[in-house]
């Protein structure tokens, strides 16, 4: 069952167009992941959606409700949407206790003293923070400050729930905790969400569907397998997942497959979009797809290695052309080891190499 639906929106600040014809559903108990780079549309769509900026057309529908219809004037005001939003800075009341942050939702509905303590208790239980209710937001640590925005949120049992950046503020290692516990959050609860972030990593852990914006457009969606396995733009490609970039001029076209050829070297790969022979293109390979080998293989580069970096779990290796220069032929890999073999060939498997026009 559709939840939420956004139809051909269009938004502008002053004469700047921000969203230009956005569609997109929420199904009933989905995740869906507003994904892009900065000033590509997320947030604002968000907000949008949740009453705090005015669309200039467009139709936003939830359920059986209409949010905002640009045809009939409709604009219900953000306080009657009952939606769920959970904001970057988290906006916790300094003053007030725990318990009071998350009740204050329920305070402002005039639901019972009673009730709203039995519900603020069931909350508080569910997050983790049974008898943390009497603390301020200044005695929490950042994680569970997160949880607390979260909380309030969820308290009066909206029907979608929209989460702006919601981990930025944590750091690296709280980041990883807090996106397990909010996967598992949502799928215990099976809440229906909308949230916007710019960390792909993030969005493929949490999302069941990711929408990738790129200047006010939906680039592509999908699920977040889709979206990291099968590109279909070299935008899309490049900001999923981390890559290599070999621009060249493509050679041949046949059966979907292309071959690309630069400065002394010569690659296949997979097809995709429009290409002739003698046009500029570009191959992205993933950085963990490429391997090292001894002997000289099929679909290869030999490439001298420049710098090693130890990442823990792997190393990242950085082989360049010998002449060094800004546009000097490169490439990233991940391996196990510190040690690769000299010379060092480089193999591109083809069923990894994307080639986009340029």
């Amino acid at each position: 069952m559709i939840e939420l639906t956004v139809e051909a929106l269009h938004l502008h600040y002053g004469s700047n167009p921000v969203l230009k014809g956005v569609s997109m559903e929420l199904a009933r108990g989905e995740v869906v992941t507003l994904l892009g780079p900065s000033g590509s549309g997320k947030t604002t769509l968000l907000r949008a959606i949740a009453g705090l900026e005015l669309p200039r057309q467009g139709k936003i529908v939830m359920s059986d409700r209409v949010l905002f219809d640009g045809a009939s004037g409709t604009e219900m005001p953000a306080e009657q949407r009952d939606l769920g939003i959970v904001f970057q800075s988290y906006a916790l009341w300094p003053h007030k206790t725990v318990a009071e942050n998350i009740a204050y939702p329920l305070k402002l509905r005039r639901v019972s003293a009673s009730e709203q303590q039995s519900r603020v208790q069931a909350i508080l239980d569910q997050l983790g923070m049974s008898k943390l209710g009497a603390r301020y937001p200044n005695e929490l640590s950042g994680g569970q400050q997160q949880r607390v925005a979260i909380g309030r949120a969820l308290v009066y049992n909206p029907p979608v729930l929209l989460l702006d950046e919601p981990l930025s503020n944590l750091d690296a290692k709280l980041r990883e905790e807090a996106r397990a516990f909010l996967r598992e959050l949502i799928i215990r609860l099976g809440l229906s969400a909308i949230m916007v972030t710019h960390d792909q990593g993030e969005a493929m852990a949490i999302s069941d569907r990711i929408l990738l914006l790129n200047d006010g457009r939906i680039e592509q969606q999908g699920t977040p397998q889709a979206m990291y396995g099968s590109p279909q733009t070299l935008f899309c490609a490049e900001f999923m997942g981390s890559n290599n970039r070999l621009p060249g001029t493509v050679a041949s076209v046949e059966a979907g497959r292309a071959v690309l050829q630069g400065n002394g070297w010569t690659l296949r790969g997979e097809a995709k979009g429009v290409l002739q022979p003698g046009q500029a293109a570009i191959a992205v390979v993933r950085v963990e797809r490429v391997r090292i080998n001894e002997a000289a293989g099929d679909n290869a580069l030999s490439l001298p290695r420049s710098a090693s970096m130890y990442l823990g779990d792997r190393w990242e290796h950085l082989f360049r052309e010998a002449n060094g220069g800004a546009d000097s032929l490169a490439l990233r890999v991940y391996n196990a080891s510190e040690q690769v073999p000299n010379p060092c060939h480089l193999e591109l498997p083809e069923d990894a190499v994307w080639i986009f026009p340029a």
